[in-house]
C-alpha cells in the first residue's frame, strides 16, 4: 500500500516536528516521502533546509543578536554575533535559541575561525606542509600523498572552522546544516558574524570574524582569529 498523508499519524508527525523544529506540513510531506521512515524523514528535512539556505545566501543579513555564554562556573566566556534579515526574526525564540546554542557550542568546542574561508592563508600552507611531510614520510607515491593531504585538510576545517563544526547537542549535524535547517523554518538567511572567546588564564583569546569583500556588505579590513 502506497504511503499518502493520510496514512501519516499525528504522532509520527509531532516526533519528527520535536526531532527537527520543521513546520507541521513540511514534517508530513517528508514522512510522505519516506513512506513514514522517521530516519529518512530527518534526512530529507536537511537537505531541504541546505537547498533553501543556499537560495537564501545572498539576501542582505543586516539585523540579529549578540548574546553571551558563561561556562564552568565563571572560567569560559562567549560573545557570538549572529545576523538574519528582519527584526522580528531575531525576536523569535527560534532564534534566540539558535544564538544560544551556538554560544554554547563555541564556549565548549573551541573554533578558532568561522568559515572555512576565513582560514589564513599563512594558517592552511602551515597545516598543508606538516601534513604532507607527515604523508611524504611514509613513502608513498606523491599522487597518493596529496590525496592524504586533502583528506587531512578537510579535517582540519572540521576541527577550527565554526560552521564545519559538528553540533555538540547532535554530532550528526555540523553547526552549517543547524543554521540552515532554521533558515528553512524561518524562511530568512543566517549567518554567523563574529565571535570571541576567553578562558580564565589564556592569554591567546579567539577572536573570530567573517572575512568579506566591501560590496558583499562585510567588514574586510576586520581580523580574523588570533
Amino acid at each position: 500500500m502506497s504511503t499518502t498523508m493520510a496514512n501519516i499519524s499525528a504522532g509520527q508527525v509531532k516526533e519528527l516536528r520535536e526531532k527537527t523544529g520543521a513546520p507541521m506540513m513540511d514534517c508530513k510531506q517528508a514522512l510522505t516521502e519516506a513512506k513514514g521512515d522517521l530516519e529518512n524523514a530527518i534526512v530529507l528535512l536537511r537537505k531541504k533546509g541546505v537547498s533553501v539556505a543556499a537560495k537564501k545566501a545572498t539576501r542582505v543579513t543586516s539585523e540579529g543578536s549578540v548574546a553571551s555564554y558563561i561556562h564552568a562556573g565563571g572560567k569560559i566566556g562567549v560573545l557570538v554575533e549572529v545576523n538574519c534579515e528582519s527584526d522580528f526574526v531575531a525576536r523569535t525564540d527560534d532564534f534566540k535559541e539558535l544564538v544560544h546554542d551556538i554560544a554554547m557550542h563555541i564556549a565548549a568546542s573551541d573554533p578558532k575561525y568561522v568559515r572555512k574561508e576565513d582560514v589564513t592563508p599563512e594558517a592552511f600552507e602551515r597545516e598543508k606542509d606538516i601534513y604532507r611531510a607527515q604523508a611524504a614520510s611514509t613513502g608513498k607515491p606523491p599522487a597518493v600523498v596529496e590525496k592524504i593531504v586533502a583528506g587531512k585538510m578537510e579535517k582540519f576545517y572540521e576541527e577550527v572552522c565554526l560552521l564545519e563544526q559538528p553540533f555538540i547537542k547532535d554530532q550528526t549535524v555540523n553547526i552549517s546544516q543547524l543554521i540552515a535547517a532554521k533558515i528553512g523554518k524561518l524562511g530568512e538567511n543566517i549567518a554567523v558574524r563574529r565571535f570571541a572567546r576567553f578562558k580564565v588564564g589564556d592569554v591567546n583569546a579567539t577572536v573570530a570574524f567573517v572575512t568579506a569583500k566591501p560590496d558583499e556588505g562585510g567588514d574586510a579590513s576586520a581580523p580574523v582569529a588570533k
